[in-house]
């Protein structure tokens, strides 16, 4: 476990603004670029679609009932986002810890956002609508890779679609490889975790272990 928490020196807790000076602040800002202002189309284009179809990963964000969000990864490869018109997609939801944030969340509130990546474009697709759950036997089918269907699909009804510029990622150098970290920089997730829990040195080598395991062969498939 490391020794010290990596806080900033000298680090204070930070004076916050009220609401009306939260207000004023947001009202100083520029007006919005009129190509901003219009570019959320509120459909899937052949440019957008184009990319999601060559995407490997996007950021689904959901909340519950209270507004408590969450935000996770979702990766497969090319050809798993599925565009099924102009104003629905469809993403595979693949097995996982079972915690089952997204699935949980959507039965409370089917208000969805995402985020679209593709390695080595600086560009992103951003994409709001509504979601439901389906168990469609073709949709299902034709989400399989090595021959295994998810269980479920979250198909998404368009109601906000656009391009993102590429400010974001040309700071953070997403594709460069200036900030990658070197093999074994971290401990692995579970002993990270078994840290955080409390698990015992011996549970923890178990975690590593069945972790691995599933990282080989159960990346579309739970373990049985």
């Amino acid at each position: 476990m490391p020794d010290s928490l990596p806080f900033s020196a000298g680090a204070t807790q930070p004076a916050l603004l009220d609401a009306a000076g939260a207000a004023a602040l947001v009202a100083s800002y520029a007006p919005v670029s009129v190509t901003a202002a219009v570019k959320d189309i509120g459909r899937i284009d052949a440019h957008m679609g184009r990319f999601i179809a060559l995407s490997p990963i996007c950021l689904i964000s959901t909340a519950d009932a209270s507004g408590k969000q969450d935000v996770t990864p979702r990766g497969d490869p090319p050809g798993s986002f599925k565009v099924l018109d102009e104003k629905t997609i469809a993403l595979a939801d693949r097995p996982g810890n079972n915690r089952l944030d997204t699935l949980r969340n959507l039965l409370e509130n089917p208000e969805v956002a995402l985020i679209f990546l593709l390695p080595g474009v600086n560009e992103t697709v951003r994409v709001a609508g509504t979601a439901r759950l389906s168990v469609d036997p073709a949709l299902l089918e034709s989400m399989a890779v090595q021959g295994k269907a998810p269980k479920c699909a979250i198909v998404i009804t368009v109601r906000q679609a656009y391009l993102h510029c590429a400010k974001a990622l040309l700071r953070s150098r997403l594709w460069s490889p200036d900030y990658v970290q070197p093999k074994g920089a971290f401990p692995s997730i579970s002993r990270m975790v078994g840290d955080q829990i409390g698990l015992s040195e011996e549970e923890k080598k178990k975690r590593e272990a069945a972790t691995e395991h599933a990282y080989k062969e159960g990346l579309w498939a739970p373990i049985q």
